[in-house]
């Protein structure tokens, strides 16, 4: 097989129909499998020019497999923001629990926003980024940024259609006796700014999650959720709903927390390329604060 590199990247020509894990792991000795899903998901890997994320994908002879080793940055910038994915258009990054998204009455600096902010203009004084979509501020994980107005509206306008994949993580009270189901109501905010359910057809804004349990004990459950709409506290609402709160949850109840924050953290992030409408997909690590209340399972 021919190789070719050039800066920040690497380049291969397949010469026989194989597997793209396989491929790569022939290729990329010194990477462990895990490091290698870690390039999948985070859309570092394109095949004849456009980005693939499945390690099984079938490789033809002729087509060219590149690794862009620039995109993934891993970079921290202050308050423990990670940045996962930069190009020209756009920034993923992992927010930190307890850090505000954007500004509010009582916090203009201490957000993933100034941050990032600060951090695009080290480079470029004039600098912008737009903030495509939130997380409440004791939410930790994934997030996505644009570098221009154009590209803010083009997600936000049509983020239903480009949104390909959104889940979370969740550790919630008690054990969670069915393995997977959906919770449906329509949410309402009451005088106090607290969201609740409604069972009322049309009576607030339809909420739909879906849930699937990952691990329990008898005290904890860790769950991946997954939404069809994407409402105010709405995993934390609907958590509450089947009677397992959220640990850390106090606005909606908890009466304990073991991990010293709201467990709850956006894990996977899937969705077209403004520019190129190829997938990009990235997905973290279960944070270790919720797999350590777990391992006595193992």
């Amino acid at each position: 097989m021919s190789k070719t590199k050039r800066s920040g990247h690497s380049e291969w020509i397949a010469q026989e129909t194989i597997e793209l894990m396989k491929f790569l792991r022939n290729k990329l000795p010194k990477q462990s499998r895990n490091n290698i899903k870690s390039l999948l998901s985070h859309g570092q890997v394109q095949v004849d020019d456009r980005v693939v994320t499945q390690y099984n994908y079938g490789l033809q002879k002729g087509q060219v497999v590149k690794v862009n080793w620039d995109l993934l940055r891993e970079e921290k910038v202050e308050s423990g923001l990670k940045i996962v994915y930069e190009d020209p258009q756009i920034i993923v990054i992992e927010k930190p629990p307890g850090l505000l998204s954007i500004a509010s009455d009582k916090e203009k600096v201490n957000t993933a926003y100034h941050y990032l902010t600060d951090y695009v203009r080290q480079n470029h004084t004039a600098e912008r980024i737009f903030i495509v979509h939130r997380l409440d501020r004791d939410t930790s994980g994934l997030m996505l940024f644009a570098k221009n107005e154009r590209v803010k509206h083009q997600l936000q306008d049509a983020w239903k259609e480009m949104l390909i994949e959104r889940a979370y993580l969740a550790v919630v009270q008690g054990q969670v006796k069915q393995e997977s189901s959906m919770v449906k109501s329509w949410l309402k905010e009451s005088k106090n700014m607290v969201m609740y359910s409604s069972s009322k057809m049309g009576d607030g804004k339809e909420a739909i999650t879906h849930y699937r349990v990952l691990n329990s004990s008898s005290r904890y459950s860790l769950l991946e959720i997954r939404l069809e709409t994407g409402r105010k506290n709405q995993i934390r609402v609907h958590m509450k709903d089947i009677g397992h709160i959220i640990v850390g949850d106090k606005k909606y109840g908890s009466t304990i927390n073991p991990i010293a924050r709201l467990g709850l953290h956006a894990h996977v992030l899937a969705f077209q390329d403004p520019i190129s409408r190829s997938l990009l997909r990235f997905e973290t690590e279960i944070p270790a604060q919720f797999s350590r209340l777990f391992k006595s399972n193992r």
